[in-house]
């Protein structure tokens, strides 16, 4: 491409993984002009949306994310829904160069009987609720006593102590008021958590699983029959200090009495139970109860099903099997692994060919594993091969690059674009809010408020 001018490089995705991307870009030898776009109003992606309020310690990462967008070398462009108000051969007369970086939220499946009955929940749809995503509901059926939550990582821990933490404690959160009076009515009693493998293979965070035990009245019940290790969890716990450290919390916990168990609520941990069925047994097409078999360690940490069955009864089951990236228009996906298909974030064609300007990082380029920190590498990568394509005239140049051609496209398609001018505004109006309450913020959650205030009307 032409060098009398910057480089134009779209990034499709304000989530940690486009923001880490569009940094790490600017910090490149690279003379380039990043723009960031985002479907909803307000940036950050899954630090705002899919992080539990309850973890003020994780969406402090908003924090870093935010001190990279108010330089203002990178410019942010929200409300704009790639696919809808504008596509990759549209984007192509722009700009240079197209990172996706748009993440995974929808629920992966899980195949088992009875996953379609009234009360069989995705996990995702439920964090996505408790943390005020404008696209979902502002309501949630809470109307179970006993509730099974199926999955063996942090997201199934969130949806677990959230439903099982008395909706008081959850004040002093960025919790919406919606989320307050649906979880303050809830009548839960009962939350289990089943695995199927065994306490080794848990892949939950020590700090997450340490901070279930204090959980104010809510006690947290283990079973001992449940505690298998073969060869293959002696030499996880061995090789991994953050293995031998969720061993020793959830071992602790069975030498608790149980005869001293006295809070209102109650989260059970279950291992070595795989879900076979979620049964309708009064036929009105609602959950009755979770049907669990029992699994053994086969000595390398997997697990084989033994036909013997447990019947839970619960009202709701939550299914926090992961998550699975969605397609992008003109985009090829791969069905099997929820990802973009690429190499080292190359983004490929149907014929294994990179796709000219075109990059991908994050979880829709990896598929949704690791923490929100493993993104900066996975982003650095994907950068790297961009800066090395540029230099070797490897993509077109855009027709019509000025900064302003875009922005006017958008402007003749009626889209209303939030810039981070707009972001402030949001940003210091829920802090307003909190502020009032004792809070550090409160969120609006409905769309068109946030549309009123990022744009001043």
């Amino acid at each position: 491409m032409s060098t009398d001018r910057q480089l134009r490089v779209a990034i499709v995705g304000a989530g940690p993984a486009g923001i880490y991307a569009a940094d790490i870009l600017s910090k490149t030898e690279l003379d380039v002009s990043i723009d960031l776009f985002e479907r909803l109003p307000a940036p950050f992606g899954l630090v705002r949306y899919g992080v539990a309020p309850d973890h003020p310690r994780i969406k402090q990462i908003i924090t870093a994310l935010h001190r990279v967008l108010e330089r203002g070398d990178i410019r942010l462009l929200s409300n704009v829904d790639y696919g809808m108000d504008i596509k990759l051969d549209e984007l192509r007369e722009f700009y240079d160069a197209v990172i996706f970086s748009t993440g995974a939220i929808t629920d992966a499946a899980l195949d088992v009987p009875g996953v379609e009955l009234e009360g069989s929940y995705g996990a995702a749809d439920f964090v996505s609720w408790y943390d005020g995503h404008p696209s979902v509901p502002t309501t949630w059926p809470l109307d179970a006593q006993q509730v099974a939550v199926i999955g063996a990582g942090n997201v199934a821990l969130d949806v677990a102590r959230v439903l099982a933490k008395h909706a008081d404690d959850l004040l002093v959160t960025e919790i919406p008021e919606n989320v307050y009076a649906g979880l303050k009515a809830s009548p839960v009693t009962d939350v289990h958590v089943f695995a199927r493998r065994g306490p080794a293979q848990a892949k939950f965070s020590p700090l997450e699983l340490r901070e279930l035990g204090h959980v104010p009245d809510v006690d947290v019940i283990v079973y001992p029959e449940d505690f298998e290790f073969d060869e293959g969890s002696v030499a996880a716990i061995g090789s991994s200090n953050q293995t031998k450290q969720i061993v020793k919390t959830l071992t602790d916990w069975t030498l608790n009495d149980p005869s001293t168990f006295s809070a209102s609520r109650r989260l059970h941990l279950h291992f070595l139970h795989a879900p076979a069925e979620i049964v309708d047994a009064d036929g009105d097409g609602k959950v009755d109860l979770l049907r669990t078999e029992r699994t053994r360690l086969n000595g390398d940490g997997t697990v084989s099903r033994t036909g013997e069955t447990h019947d839970w009864p619960v009202q709701a089951v939550y299914r926090a099997v992961g998550y699975f990236g969605s397609p992008l228009a003109e985009l090829p996906f791969d069905d099997v692994k929820g990802v973009v298909p690429n190499a080292e974030g190359r983004v490929l064609d149907l014929d294994g060919e990179h796709l000219e300007g075109v990059y991908c990082t994050g979880w829709i380029k990896r598929g949704p594993v690791g923490l929100i920190g493993h993104t900066k590498s996975d982003a650095s990568e994907t950068v790297r091969h961009l800066v090395e394509d540029s230099e070797k005239d490897g993509f077109a140049s855009a027709t019509q690059p000025s900064p302003d051609a875009i922005t006017a496209f958008l402007a003749d398609r009626g889209v209303e674009v939030v810039q981070w001018s707009g972001w402030e505004l949001l940003d210091a109006h829920e802090r307003a809010l909190g502020e009032a309450a004792g809070r550090e913020r409160i969120k609006v959650i409905a769309r068109d408020e946030m549309l009123d205030i990022t744009l001043g009307r």
